[in-house]
């Protein structure tokens, strides 16, 4: 996609209806990306992960949070919190990289911490090894040493809110 012409998108909490069409993504996204250099058990535990009803269970009485970046009523993008501040999954459409949609939706998350929840003075997340770039540029310090649980390889990380 031209950088002159970006596409307009919106942020927003995820409805019901989102959730299959986000983890769909998130699995795309994760398969191209990620699982290349994952264990066959990470790939196996992220699948599970994703795929949990436990998890599906939560988001619904609103304790797994969603947010969903939108374009032409098309979810590009996804950004989910547990422990009220902490990121679990995002991830973006590959035709929409490098625009800016990442980016809204941890500065949305943000935001609605600061705005709506309060009380909360950071964000974390255990970066995969290909994002421990973007959350540097977006202000999160490592917090811990690249690590492997489960086959699934991360950096803990966070950013300070105030």
């Amino acid at each position: 996609m031209d950088q002159n012409h970006l596409p307009t998108y919106m942020i927003r909490t995820a409805y019901r209806e989102d959730w299959q069409p986000a983890m769909a993504l998130a699995w795309k996204t994760f398969l191209k990306y990620e699982a290349p250099v994952y264990t066959q058990e990470g790939i196996q535990n992220f699948r599970e992960f994703i795929t949990d009803t436990t998890l599906y269970r939560m988001f619904i009485v609103g304790s797994y949070q969603m947010f969903v970046a939108v374009v032409n009523s098309q979810i590009v993008g996804m950004l989910t919190v547990r422990s009220v501040s902490h990121i679990s999954l995002l991830f973006v459409d590959e035709a929409y990289h490098k625009q800016g949609i990442a980016r809204g939706l941890v500065q949305n998350l943000c935001d609605f911490l600061l705005q709506e929840v309060g009380g909360i003075d950071k964000v974390t997340v255990n970066a995969a090894p290909c994002a421990t770039g973007f959350y540097h540029k977006m202000g999160f310090c490592d917090i811990g040493e690249e690590t492997i649980k489960d086959g699934i390889t991360f950096t803990p990380m966070a950013k300070k809110l105030m």
